[in-house]
């Protein structure tokens, strides 16, 4: 199964390229699934659906037709279909802090939940093969990022922590439910926890499969979206995660030459460059401001001949190497760039900000750095059959 992420800023309109996505490849035959990840869903909205639908209907998967279907993550069926030990704990523990029983239940939603919930429905269609390819339509960046984090951090305790605590709590439980003012979690919390991991084992791996997975970013030619669609590139790459598109929604089309949005225009021009110069050599989309809201299946057809005429597959794989990846070596840090038929005359490179710029020639790419790098200096670079290694430690 194909898994196609889109990520971006709340407000870029990631809903309706996700959805016109789904419908192009629906139209091709393909079996297509487009979920919504987003706790403010807006899927069905897009669509133009009757509000509420989704928690009206005891079935998860809603079908358009005969190739695409869609879904949005409702949380309080997961908490009873998934969560039911883990919610009940959590929501007997805040009653006892003084909160009344609807307040203990709305507080004992987690961040993460939602995103815990996306992923075992991945997964499970993934292993029943039901659909041939899965849209997500992410939640705003911070969200998705703690999507792509959650299965390595979430194996990391499953397999260092959790034996441990449920260990020493079984032990003690006895006697320390005595003198607690609050009950220890029973072990049937414990084996919730347990199933819960057993149900997203393996996401990880198809997550950072390039040939499995990859990321779309969503993002408006504005200052503020840029910059996190920028931050959302470097985190992607971080953790695995390959980015084989950038699609700049709603950019003014050619006939707009009111004097009213001159200054508009020439603000997106400049940070149109910016973006194919920051992103190079990952290709960028560009697609205009429509002149009425995206709403309903027939416009969401209007912006797919937009994104995917003329464009081959939109579920196609083109790109599974990373344009670069961060090391940790000893007390140094590293920063590994393919440049492919480049000689090591022809690189210079310099820190600019929270960024490594390597320019090559008339081409320069802008690297961004994470917060554990940011403060770092390059002092030294080598050049190895196409791979630049960027050695970066503190400032002296």
């Amino acid at each position: 199964m194909r898994i196609l992420l889109f990520s971006g800023k709340g407000g870029v309109g990631k809903t309706s390229i996700a959805a016109a996505t789904g419908v192009r490849l629906a139209e091709k035959g393909v079996r297509t699934l487009v979920m919504s990840v987003d706790p403010a869903h807006s899927l069905a909205d897009c669509f133009d659906l009757e509000a509420g639908l989704f928690h009206s209907r005891t079935s998860d998967v809603l079908p358009l037709n005969d190739h695409l279907s869609i879904l949005e993550v409702n949380i309080q069926k997961e908490l009873k279909r998934h969560w039911r030990e883990i919610s009940a704990y959590i929501t007997g523990v805040l009653r006892t802090s003084g909160l009344n029983d609807v307040e203990a239940e709305e507080m004992a939603i987690l961040p993460g939940m939602e995103e815990l919930s996306a992923m075992m429905y991945v997964n499970q269609f993934r292993r029943e093969n039901r659909f041939d390819i899965c849209i997500l339509d992410c939640a705003p960046t911070a969200e998705s990022l703690r999507f792509i984090a959650m299965p390595t951090t979430l194996d990391w305790y499953m397999k260092h922590i959790f034996p441990m605590q449920r260990g020493i709590l079984k032990a003690v439980r006895p006697l320390a439910n005595r003198v607690s003012p609050v009950e220890l979690p029973s072990d049937s919390y414990f084996a919730n926890v347990k199933d819960l991991f057993d149900r997203i084992e393996g996401i990880d791996e198809l997550l950072e499969d390039p040939q499995t997975t990859s990321v779309r970013l969503v993002t408006n030619a504005e200052k503020m979206v840029v910059r996190e669609t920028q931050r959302a590139f470097v985190y992607m790459s971080l953790h695995g995660l390959t980015v084989d598109q950038v699609i700049v929604n709603r950019v003014l089309p050619d006939q707009v030459q009111d004097k009213y949005f001159r200054e508009w225009r020439e603000s997106q021009k400049r940070f149109l460059g910016e973006v194919e110069a920051y992103f190079a050599p990952i290709p960028v989309k560009r697609v205009p401001l429509f002149q009425r809201e995206v709403l309903g299946l027939e416009r969401i057809k209007d912006l797919a001949k937009i994104l995917y005429d003329g464009a081959g597959d939109p579920a196609a794989v083109t790109r599974v190497e990373r344009p670069y990846t961060f090391t940790r070596v000893n007390d140094r840090y590293e920063v590994h760039v393919r440049i492919p038929f480049t000689a090591k005359g022809e690189v210079e490179l310099f820190k600019k900000g929270d960024e490594l710029v390597v320019e090559i020639g008339t081409m320069r790419r802008h690297i961004g750095l994470p917060v554990s790098m940011a403060s770092l200096t390059p002092v030294r670079a080598r050049l190895n059959d196409g791979m630049l290694v960027v050695e970066m430690q503190e400032g002296k």
